[in-house]
């Protein structure tokens, strides 16, 4: 076996899982547990990936980190969306209490 093959692989594999991540954070519709920034680090580290994988020629890593490249992007950006629905949602809750403390 190949390094590129066994590294593909892993890409591979690491894109599947990461659906599954995506699924969870868009079924859930909040974040708890998870970094956004750390995250957003290794999203951007695959997209150096889709770069550097083919300056070796290795073709099989390439694809395999196309799919977890997707799969990290889109969760990241459910992450962001979702946390800004709850700060959303947090604010107006406060700001409804408020209101009633004052009309009363």
């Amino acid at each position: 076996m190949s390094g590129d093959l066994i590294n593909g692989l892993f890409e591979l594999f690491g894109g599947i899982l990461m659906f599954g991540n995506c699924y969870k954070i868009w079924s859930d519709e909040q974040v708890r547990g998870s970094s956004v920034y750390i995250a957003f680090f290794f999203t951007l580290w695959g997209y150096w990936n889709l770069y550097y994988y083919p300056s070796l020629n290795q073709w099989l890593s390439f694809f395999g980190g196309v799919l977890i490249v997707i799969g990290n992007t889109i969760w990241v950006s459910f992450a962001v969306y979702y946390s800004q629905k709850e700060l959303k949602e947090d604010y107006y809750s406060v700001v409804e209490k408020l209101k009633s403390i004052f009309q009363k």
